[in-house]
């Protein structure tokens, strides 16, 4: 139960970030999928779920969020398990890989991977989310800023 309110608790902290850099909700509907995402510096986790995430909470380092959820009849949504690859790096270039690990809960899956933030710079995300083994990977992309705290 400890785990599930850490982990509601880490889908919460990205999608306040997310409301108060003044975006939509943000994901991707491909047919019945949506491909949500988010990205936040890790200082905005608590220090509770950095610990039972093993994250590491600094100002120099971001954590992006990728879930996958599909349509059911009912109106209802189910997570999908999905395995994401991707890379961040300013517009100009200068990419860096990003290593994601898949999280289970009892009824979210979440794909989560960290980078290094680079301070007032827009950074552009580059994802292949492969939700269904019988098709190729959904390209996913954005752009976002961040700001460092020092």
């Amino acid at each position: 139960m400890l785990k599930r309110a850490l982990l509601t608790g880490l889908a919460f902290v990205g999608l306040s970030l997310t409301a108060l850099n003044a975006h939509a909700e943000q994901y991707t509907q491909v047919g019945d999928y949506q491909i949500h995402y988010s990205a936040v510096s890790t200082r905005f986790l608590t220090p509770e779920t950095a610990q039972a995430y093993n994250l590491q909470r600094s100002a120099g380092l971001g954590l992006v969020n990728v879930s996958v959820r599909e349509a059911q009849e009912d109106g209802s949504t189910r997570p999908v398990n999905a395995s994401v690859q991707g890379s961040v790096g300013g517009l100009a270039g200068n990419r860096e890989s990003m290593n994601f690990r898949t999280v289970h809960e009892d009824d979210a899956i979440y794909h989560l991977a960290t980078f290094t933030l680079r301070d007032d710079e827009s950074m552009r995300f580059e994802l292949d989310v492969k939700y269904d083994r019988n098709a190729d990977p959904e390209p996913v992309n954005f752009t976002q800023r961040f700001y460092i705290e020092r």
